[in-house]
């Protein structure tokens, strides 16, 4: 913040500058009140600290011909004086002074007046901004809203809204349910299926519906195994302003406050830490939350949809998840078959990924030969979806064929591309390992090392803690590795 500092006493100016940098403030000095107004009608200073007596103009006299002036709300004036009485004080506030403040100062009194003048100036601006350009503001808002809504609309369109990407009765019943649901807010939904199926595409159809032509308000995700246990009430709830050491003086808004009028998608909910899966479940029975360090209660207006790879059942079994949440959570319930299990579908979206990829890499693909066509129906898809999707872009990238035939799948689909675990052997780094393609063609250690992660996090049934324990790598650089992968997709 830039802050005027005005004393004429040189060792007590210099004193308070030093530390007003140390705050990190950019402080401009000046020895008499009359340089100071002078240099304040030349620049913006959020805030004007003046000692009161000095020769000439008082600092009184300032702060007075600081407020005279017509912009003067952009400025607070904070005064001190080694001579304070009540008079001075009452004299000091009816000249517009903001503050008022004893010599010598105190350092921490002066940094939290100088806190409270920034919020202060901030929220002034912020509503000054506001006031003068609501229209141009409220437009603005508005296209960028309508643009959000039309990507999203032409997004769930391309995917698996109305009859493209389903091709079997058990995912139309799927997302007919899924629509059914996205007519009641009020209902807590969970999606269970294995990793790869579509679990995010169907959260989407629930938040948005199947027509995508309601304002459904904003579609907030948390991956709960990518938040680190420490840091997972507040990445939720927020948190207020000086609730904990290091916190932001202002406070944050959490994902709750974010999805509010929406949908917060927890995924992967079988990894949230025990003792948030108690205040999980008083956030979904009151309907209310309190943020991290706060005292007031905040209605909670949002529809909680949370998804999961594993067995729950189990986990509760294990103590690993409460059953009362479990049965909370379970009140709207969807289970995504498998691709092995819908094998109808499978030639059907290969073609249609297949399509998409030799577009996007100037290919000219535009079918699957029979021979193709079996070894595709004949393979079990661990990876689901997913990877058949990834399968295509494979090919994509390694062939140029007007029609996919059954030796560009020989090594996507045969037995050595897939993951070899050794099932009545406790798991180990030795007794598993991983056989890829290596192509003519060359292929790049980041492309290789992506191949790997796939293929272990499929034989995982997409558990990314057993992925990350398994490839000897934290949770978190698993999970930020994850990412890059999606974005390079």
């Amino acid at each position: 913040m830039e802050i005027l500092l005005v004393d004429d006493d040189r060792h007590s100016r210099e004193a308070v500058a030093w530390f007003l940098r140390e705050q990190e403030h950019m402080v401009t000095e000046c020895d008499n009140a009359t340089e100071a107004l002078a240099m304040w009608k030349q620049a913006d200073y959020p805030f004007v600290l003046s000692d009161i007596q000095m020769p000439g103009m008082s600092g009184i006299e300032l702060a007075k011909a600081i407020t005279e002036q017509p912009d003067s709300w952009r400025t607070d004036v904070v005064l001190f004086t080694g001579f304070g009485d009540m008079k001075t004080a009452v004299a000091a506030l009816r000249a517009g002074a903001y503050d008022y403040l004893l010599k010598p100062v105190d350092a921490q009194e002066l940094a939290a007046i100088a806190l409270r003048v920034s919020e202060h100036q901030a929220l002034l601006r912020e509503n000054k901004e506001l006031t003068e350009h609501f229209d141009d503001k409220l437009q603005s808002a508005t296209q960028n809203t309508e643009l959000e809504l039309n990507r999203m609309r032409k997004m769930m369109a391309e995917t698996v809204i109305g009859n493209v990407g389903i091709f079997s009765t058990g995912m139309q019943q799927v997302a007919e349910l899924a629509q059914r649901f996205h007519t009641d807010r009020t209902l807590t939904v969970l999606i269970q299926g294995e990793t790869g199926t579509g679990k995010e595409v169907v959260a989407r159809i629930i938040h948005y519906g199947s027509n995508l032509k309601t304002v459904a308000g904003p579609l907030v995700e948390l991956n709960c195994a990518a938040i680190p246990h420490n840091l997972f009430e507040t990445e939720l709830f927020g948190y207020e302003g000086g609730a904990f050491s290091g916190s932001l003086s202002k406070g944050q808004k959490g994902k709750l406050d974010a999805a509010a009028g929406g949908t917060l998608f927890l995924d992967e909910i079988a990894e949230m830490p025990q003792e948030m899966q108690a205040k999980l479940l008083r956030l979904l029975e009151a309907r209310e939350y309190y943020r991290v360090g706060g005292l007031k209660k905040i209605k909670a207006d949002v529809r909680i949809v949370c998804a999961t790879n594993v067995d729950l059942e189990k986990r509760m079994e294990e103590g690993l998840f409460r059953r009362d949440l479990y049965y909370r959570l379970k009140v709207g319930h969807i289970v995504i078959p498998p691709l092995r299990k819908r094998r109808e579908e499978i030639v059907p979206l290969a073609e249609l990924f297949l399509r998409e990829f030799a577009q996007t890499k100037k290919k000219q693909f535009a079918g699957i030969g029979s021979e193709a066509q079996q070894l595709l129906k004949q393979y079990d898809w661990p990876g689901n979806v997913r990877e058949l999707r990834n399968a295509m872009e494979w090919v994509a990238f390694m062939y140029d064929d007007a029609e996919l035939q059954a030796e560009h799948l020989a090594k996507v689909v045969s037995p050595a591309a897939t993951l070899s675990v050794a099932a009545d052997k406790p798991a180990s780094t030795k007794e598993k390992q991983v056989v890829l393609p290596m192509p003519a063609g060359g292929l790049s250690i980041k492309e290789y090392n992506d191949l790997i992660i796939q293929a272990v996090l499929d034989a995982h049934n997409g558990n990314q803690t057993a992925t990350a324990k398994y490839l000897d790598m934290s949770l978190r650089a698993l999970c930020y590795r994850l990412e890059q992968m999606r974005n390079r997709q």
